[in-house]
């Protein structure tokens, strides 16, 4: 097993690979999917590093990556690579002020956007800051403010450089790359507070491509993996840059809104995704079952069941299953399973990495039940994402997997605390050494922040230690732990737990809007607008059975006493969601204050 700089990585790949394709987009006017072989790949990143070059990047700068997922991503991250320069990449969704605070953090000077949106955020970034000095537009269709003067398409970008001179520069740093340079710097969303800047050097993402080859031998260069999450997301960052490694194919899905499309059209042998999808997925198959007729509820149920014992009870724990087991299953996959995966489209599936927040084993069960080969695991910007994961067989229900190689985990005794060492974990923040000296023990462990137990070589997580809740009766809260319970319910989409410092356990939940509809139609529930049900009270029975049956095992002191049906849902534009989609509970608290308050009141 050989790994590479990511300097040369691709050029590798081309002379191994040629016109094999590496890439896959869908052309959003046709709706076709183009491909990109690694030759073409590996020229464009030459070209684009060239240009970088004659545009004055030198080694160790620091540029943005401001975009949805695109091609010229990955071309762009390359091309830095090559330059020895450093990407920093940022969220599609992320508002001028958030660009802003990073331009001016990270000393950006050249910034490479994707579509209309991130252009327009950009330049108005640009107009008020002394240190963006150029924007390069990734999209030939986004329009050009008619004062700007400065900013170049990507296409006309690439061919500044097409000259020896360039070209020479380039070889020669690439030749000079080091693994102790830094790779790039990843914001964190930030829960709390400013984002902060993760650095990540070469040698961790070298070291996380080794000992992901370790364990995942599973994944080759006849692959297909669809890249949906963020790029600018280090789980799916490090998980496309794998694929890269071994060869496999990567298919760039841009609009997330669309991924149920792309899915159906491109079949992937591999997706990295986060515990949401698999929620919906869990509930709209368990509604699905539910509203069928006698008979083909009782078979699909069957096979849920003969899918537990046969995936769970055996194969799992390595023992042979009953002949009788074994026939009535593989009935069953070359038939309910096969459908209900050909209806997703991951009828080819082969592995899909689940991670980024909390996984509830009701879910993860049933996955595994329906024969969906989902493995679940752990992992943080810091530690360049994967701390743990469970293997593909002889995983532990209930836990986030097995350490990696290579690295040290160990708890810390006073609080739980995950604490993290290796190769793969980050050398620190930017700009920020008061923030360095918090994050790490004084014998060199990183502190997650999380708290976990570890039995052998099996990590369990328990909770964010940060989120962690004291009522006034001085009863500990989990939040996480309560919202994850609710997380599989078809009437609740979101919920944010209340109770720090108060009387008692509440909650904010945003229902489900489709299902509250069909369940009004269903029972003759008369509505001008949507918004209404919430105020309805069979609406607000309904919801209170069904958390009251989510928290049945629940100790007293940690149950849901009352909620607040809110009329619209949490956002990442309304600041409640981070660009990873975690609740950023300063803001909901302050946001609805006046809601919180009342709920309380006596």
């Amino acid at each position: 097993m050989v790994t590479y700089h990511f300097a040369e990585l691709i050029h590798i790949q081309a002379n191994k690979y040629g016109t094999r394709t590496a890439l896959k987009h869908r052309n959003e006017e046709t709706g076709k999917w183009q491909k990109i072989s690694w030759r073409d790949f590996s020229e464009s990143i030459m070209l684009t590093a060239k240009a970088m070059a004659e545009f004055g990047i030198v080694e160790h700068d620091n540029f943005g990556i401001y975009s949805q997922n695109m091609p010229q991503c990955l071309i762009t991250d390359f091309a830095g690579y090559a330059n020895r320069a450093v990407p920093v990449p940022m969220y599609a969704t992320s508002s001028p002020a958030q660009v802003e605070y990073i331009i001016n953090d990270a000393n950006i000077n050249t910034l490479f956007v994707g579509e209309q949106l991130q252009y327009n955020n950009a330049f108005i970034v640009q107009k008020g800051s002394e240190i963006l000095k150029r924007i390069i537009v990734f999209d030939p269709k986004v329009k050009l403010n008619p004062e700007d003067k400065t900013s170049i398409y990507f296409d006309d970008f690439q061919r500044l450089g097409d000259n020896a001179h360039a070209e020479t520069t380039v070889k020669v740093r690439m030749k000079e790359a080091s693994p102790d340079d830094l790779a790039t710097i990843i914001y964190t969303s930030g829960t709390t507070g400013n984002s902060k800047g993760v650095m990540l050097r070469h040698s961790s993402f070298i070291e996380v491509m080794r000992i992901h080859q370790i364990r995942l031998p599973v994944i080759t260069d006849k692959e297909t993996s669809m890249c949906f999450l963020p790029l600018t997301h280090i789980f799916e960052k490090a998980w496309t840059y794998l694929c890269l490694t071994c060869g496999s194919k990567v298919a760039i899905n841009r609009d997330p809104k669309k991924i149920q499309e792309t899915l159906v059209e491109v079949h992937p042998t591999m997706m990295c995704n986060v515990p949401r999808f698999w929620e919906k997925v869990y509930v709209g198959v368990q509604d699905k079952i539910n509203g069928f007729p006698g008979f083909l509820r009782t078979l699909a149920l069957d096979a849920v069941e003969t899918g537990h014992a046969y995936n769970l009870d055996y194969k799992n724990k390595g023992l042979k299953p009953p002949f009788a087991l074994k026939i009535k299953f593989k009935f069953y996959n070359k038939t309910i399973f096969a459908l209900l995966k050909k209806v997703l489209g991951i009828e080819k599936g082969k592995i899909f990495p689940v991670a980024g927040a909390p996984l509830s084993d009701e879910v993860n069960i049933f996955l595994q039940s329906v024969n969906i080969p989902i493995v679940y695991g752990y992992g943080l910007s810091e530690t360049t994402a994967t701390v743990s994961f469970c293997p593909m067989e002889g995983f532990v229900i209930g836990s986030i997997g097995t350490i990696m190689p290579d690295v040290h985990v160990k708890i810390e005794p006073s609080n739980n605390e995950i604490l993290v060492k290796g190769k793969t974990v980050t050398c620190g923040y930017y700009n920020k050494p008061e923030e360095d000296e918090k994050a790490f023990t004084d014998d060199g462990y990183f502190r997650t922040g999380d708290a976990g137990r570890l039995e052998g070589n099996v990590l369990y997580f328990t909770e964010r230690i940060k989120d962690l809740y004291k009522t006034s009766n001085g009863k500990y809260i989990a939040p996480q732990a309560i919202e994850m319970l609710m997380s599989n319910d078809k009437f609740i989409s979101q919920i944010a737990v209340i109770g720090d410092k108060r009387k008692f356990v509440g909650a904010l939940i945003v229902p489900d809007f489709d299902a509250l509809l069909d369940y009004a139609k269903r029972k003759n529930i008369l509505y001008s607008a949507p918004e209404e049900l919430t105020d309805n009270p069979d609406i607000i029975r309904l919801i209170e059975s069904h958390v009251e049956e989510n928290q049945k095992n629940l100790a007293s002191y940690e149950k849901i006493k009352k909620f607040i049906l809110l009329k619209e849902p949490f956002t990442m534009e309304g600041r409640e969601l981070t660009d990873t989609l975690k609740l950023r509970r300063s803001v909901i608290l302050e946001k609805y204050a006046h809601e919180i308050d009342m709920m309380y009141k006596e």
